[in-house]
C-alpha cells in the first residue's frame, strides 16, 4: 500500500478531534469523509478504517510509540507510524517519518504481548472489571470485541424478501451473503456506502447487527398485539417489531429523547411501517397512562455498551466506573417502573448490549426478588466469541398477576 499525504493528514486531523477534543469517532469519521468530493471509495475506506483502527488500538500504539498518552501533533505522527509499520506498510520519506525506529517498534510489540490490558488496548479499570465479572471468559470475549464489526443488514419484510433484496443489492454493485441462523440478515461481503443505494431509499433494509436482530424476535409478538417499546430511541428494534407484526396491531414507541423519536418517524415512513405511534416521555404520567395495557413490552435498557465495542471502539475510552455504577441503578428503576405497563399474562423482554452479568442476569434476579408477580420464562446470552457478532443479553418474563 502506498500512503497519500492528503489522506494521512485527514486521518491525523480526525484523531486530534477524537483524542484531544473528546468528539465521538463515528461523528468525526462522518464529517471527515465529506471534506473532499474527489476522494474515491478506496480513499474513503482507508480514512474510515484507519481512524477506527487507531482509536481501537490507542493504548497499544501509544505504549509502543512512547508518547505517554499525550496527543500532540508530533505524537500523532509517531502513533500513525506505529500503525503503518505493524500493518507492514512502507513509510514514505516524509519529514515526520525520518528516524522512525522500525525494529524497535516491532520488538516492543512482541515484548508486550503478555500484558493483556496493553495487548488488547483497554483501560486498567475496565480490564479488572471484565476479569472480575467474567473470569477466564474475559480474555476471549475481549479479543473478539477488538475485531472490526461486519456490516449487517436487516431485510424489511414489509417491503421485500431476503432473496429479492440480495438480487437488488447485487444489481447495484453491493455483494452480500446469507447467514442461515439469522432469518432477516444479509452480511456485506465488502464495506460499502449502502445508504446511497436505491434499495435503501426504497426502505428495503436497515443496518442492524445480527445480535440486535434477535431481540425483537425474542419478544414473540403477533399481528394485532399492543406492543410497547419503552426505550425506543431511533427505532431499530421498533421497525423490526413492525415487520414481525406485519403492520397489524399497535406499537407505542417511547423515549425520553424527542429528537430520536423524530428520527424514528422518518425511518418508519421510509420503511412503510404504519402501526407505530411515537410518544415522548415527558414525566411519569406518560408511563402511568399506559399501565396494564400492553400485550408485549420491550425494555432495551440503557447500558455500558460493552457488547458493541466492535463497532464503537472509542466507547472504552469514554466509559467511567461511576457511569457503570449509575446505569445499573437506572436499569433497575426502569424495570420496576415500566413493567407496570404490561397486562396480566403479558410478556416483556429486558435486553442490553452488555456482556457484564451485573447488568444482565443480576438485574433480573434483583427484579424478580422485588416483583413476585413476574416469572422468568427464558434468557439468552449472545457471546461475541461464539456468535462473531455483538454481545447481547435478553430475558423474557411474564406477568402472572
Amino acid at each position: 500500500m502506498r500512503l497519500h499525504r492528503n489522506l494521512v493528514l485527514a486521518v491525523l486531523e480526525a484523531l486530534n478531534y477524537i483524542f484531544n477534543d473528546g468528539l465521538m469517532a463515528s461523528k468525526v469519521v462522518e464529517k471527515t469523509l465529506k471534506k473532499d468530493k474527489r476522494w474515491g471509495s478506496n480513499d474513503r475506506k482507508f480514512i474510515a478504517e484507519t481512524i477506527y483502527e487507531i482509536v481501537r488500538w490507542r493504548r497499544l500504539y501509544n505504549e509502543i510509540a512512547g508518547t505517554k498518552d499525550h496527543y500532540t501533533k508530533d505524537n500523532l505522527w509517531k502513533i500513525f507510524a506505529v500503525w503503518a509499520i505493524l500493518k507492514g506498510i512502507k513509510l514514505p520519506e516524509w519529514g515526520h517519518f525520518i528516524g522512525t525506529p522500525e525494529r524497535r517498534i516491532k520488538g516492543k510489540f512482541d515484548e508486550i504481548q503478555s500484558v493483556r490490558k496493553i495487548r488488547e488496548s483497554i483501560p486498567d479499570w475496565l480490564d479488572a472489571l471484565g476479569e472480575k465479572e467474567l473470569g477466564k471468559l474475559w480474555d476471549k470475549e475481549l479479543h473478539a470485541l477488538n475485531q472490526p464489526a461486519e456490516v449487517i443488514l436487516r431485510v424489511n419484510t414489509l417491503r421485500t424478501t431476503k432473496i429479492a433484496l440480495k438480487k437488488k443489492l447485487e444489481s447495484e454493485g453491493v455483494a452480500v451473503k446469507i447467514h442461515a441462523k439469522y432469518p432477516d440478515a444479509l452480511i456485506l461481503v465488502e464495506r460499502k456506502n449502502v445508504f446511497i443505494t436505491e434499495a435503501f431509499k426504497n426502505g428495503f433494509f436497515e443496518v442492524q447487527d445480527a445480535s440486535s436482530q434477535l431481540v425483537s424476535a425474542f419478544l414473540d409478538v403477533q399481528p394485532g398485539f399492543r406492543v410497547i417499546d419503552a426505550c425506543a430511541g431511533a427505532g431499530g428494534k421498533t421497525l423490526h417489531l413492525a415487520s414481525l407484526m406485519q403492520n397489524k396491531g399497535q406499537i407505542i414507541a417511547l423515549d425520553i429523547y424527542k429528537n430520536k423519536l423524530n428520527e424514528l418517524k422518518r425511518r418508519a415512513k421510509r420503511n412503510g411501517a404504519h402501526n407505530i405511534e411515537q410518544r415522548h416521555i415527558e414525566s411519569s404520567k406518560t408511563i402511568k397512562k399506559l399501565h396494564n395495557s400492553a400485550d408485549r413490552l420491550l425494555i432495551d435498557a440503557p447500558c455500558s455498551g460493552l457488547g458493541v465495542l466492535k463497532r464503537n471502539p472509542d466507547a472504552k475510552w469514554k466509559l467511567k466506573p461511576e457511569f457503570i455504577d449509575q446505569i445499573k441503578v437506572t436499569q433497575q428503576e426502569i424495570l420496576n417502573n415500566y413493567c407496570k405497563m404490561l397486562k396480566v399474562k403479558g410478556q416483556m423482554v429486558y435486553a442490553t448490549c452488555s456482556i457484564l452479568p451485573s447488568e444482565n442476569k443480576a438485574q433480573i434476579t434483583e427484579f424478580l426478588k422485588n416483583n413476585a408477580n413476574f416469572k422468568l420464562l427464558k434468557e439468552q446470552k449472545v457471546s461475541p466469541v461464539q456468535s462473531g457478532f455483538d454481545g447481547f443479553y435478553m430475558a423474557l418474563l411474564e406477568r402472572t398477576a
